[in-house]
């Protein structure tokens, strides 16, 4: 797609405000949902920035005081959480507007279903039956604005949350932590500097495409999977090459959101090892993910042959063997300046032992195409070495 799709307003998983401008809508859909003081979250590089001074600026006109809350960095800590959360309930806040990228959003969402529990966060980790500890009684709206098109968190039921104490990364989930509303807004990513619309933009792709191959029944989530694909394969370099580009930016948008609702089917190992690798080094998911994607990708491929083969015709690459995916991932891996190595990003050693027992725990882990087990964590950690 080239030309810039019309403005919409669609509702699924959630209300969704798409089009250019759209973010000046704020105000309204704050008092749609009947609240009077939100509490902006946003993280500590946006928090002074025009998109957030500029929001701010347009609740206080429209008579709606909010605090700001910006204490979040990447791979966002209970702590940081516990801080929101102390923020909303010192300044009587009655709703969150999330305003950045995955770390943001995320430390939004769990900001506002953390304001009305009583028990830890911890409590609440996607494992069983968990989510239904959860206090649903008098829960907390939220307007999720993305400033980048990778994680999806915007249409997304859980917070990726570091637990810093005893240094993992735990998924917290309910469905109430899905925003009310996702404003896209294709005007907040066009800033993005060209690194990261690359690596958010392939976070994207690593959703869509682990959604695909795990060998999970869930045939909904792979069509969304196979569009986003679609959309990534094809808007992804512009966005990078023309940041200006607003087709390429709204198409990015909305495939990061559709990778997102698929990936309910499961991911996989470069979840599984990025969390771990993430949790360990506090290095940035989108860009682990990028750099371990074609490498894991050819450690599964006796497993997913089928599939990636399948995903070769799709994408309409040079060979329709499952290997094409792997070559066409390290093609755009270079195209769009990934770096190769994890030394590149200083990371000399990776505490092999700790990542590896990580990953093996990690809830990704299982949906893996091939048996994730010691020697596949090596195999990727030595690809990335």
């Amino acid at each position: 797609m080239t030309d810039l799709p019309p403005a919409r307003t669609w509702s699924w998983p959630t209300e969704i405000c798409f089009g250019p401008g759209r973010a000046a809508e704020t105000p309204a859909l704050v008092r749609r949902l009947g609240a009077r003081r939100p509490l902006v979250v946003t993280d500590a590089t946006l928090g002074a920035m025009p998109m957030v001074t500029d929001l701010l600026a347009a609740l206080a006109r429209a008579g709606l005081p909010a605090g700001v809350f910006s204490d979040v960095h990447p791979n966002p800590t209970g702590a940081a959480v516990a801080a929101g959360v102390a923020a909303f309930r010192a300044g009587g806040h009655d709703m969150v507007v999330t305003i950045g990228g995955g770390s943001a959003l995320d430390a939004g969402k769990a900001v506002a279903l953390m304001a009305r529990q009583s028990r830890p966060i911890w409590d609440f980790e996607d494992v069983g039956d968990n989510w239904r500890r959860v206090d649903t009684s008098a829960p907390v709206p939220v307007i999720a604005l993305p400033t980048t098109a990778g994680t999806g968190s915007e249409m997304g039921r859980s917070s990726v949350i570091t637990d810093a104490g005893r240094g993992r990364k735990v998924i917290i989930f309910h469905p109430v932590m899905m925003p009310q509303i996702a404003v896209l807004d294709p005007h907040l990513t066009v800033g993005l500097p060209p690194a990261l619309t690359a690596s958010t933009g392939m976070d994207a792709l690593c959703h869509a495409l682990e959604t695909f191959i795990t060998p999970n029944f869930h045939p909904m989530a792979d069509g969304l999977a196979v569009q986003a694909l679609r959309m990534i394969r094809d808007a992804l370099p512009r966005a990078v090459e023309e940041g200006g580009d607003l087709a390429a930016r709204s198409d990015m948008l909305i495939a990061s959101g559709m990778a997102c609702v698929a990936l309910q089917k499961g991911l996989g190992g470069v979840h599984a090892i990025s969390h771990a690798l993430g949790a360990v080094h506090d290095a940035p998911h989108g860009l682990l993910n990028a750099m371990l994607l074609p490498h894991v990708t050819a450690l599964n491929l006796g497993a997913a042959r089928e599939r990636l083969a399948c995903l070769a015709q799709i994408l309409d690459l040079p060979s329709r063997d499952a290997g094409a995916v792997v070559d066409w991932l390290h093609g755009l891996n270079r195209r769009l300046g990934i770096p190769a190595t994890l030394a590149a990003i200083g990371i000399a050693e990776t505490d092999p032992a700790r990542v590896t027992a990580l990953a093996l725990a990690d809830p990704c882990a299982p949906a893996n195409p091939a048996p994730l087990d010691a020697d596949f964590v090596a195999a990727a950690l030595a690809a990335v070495g």
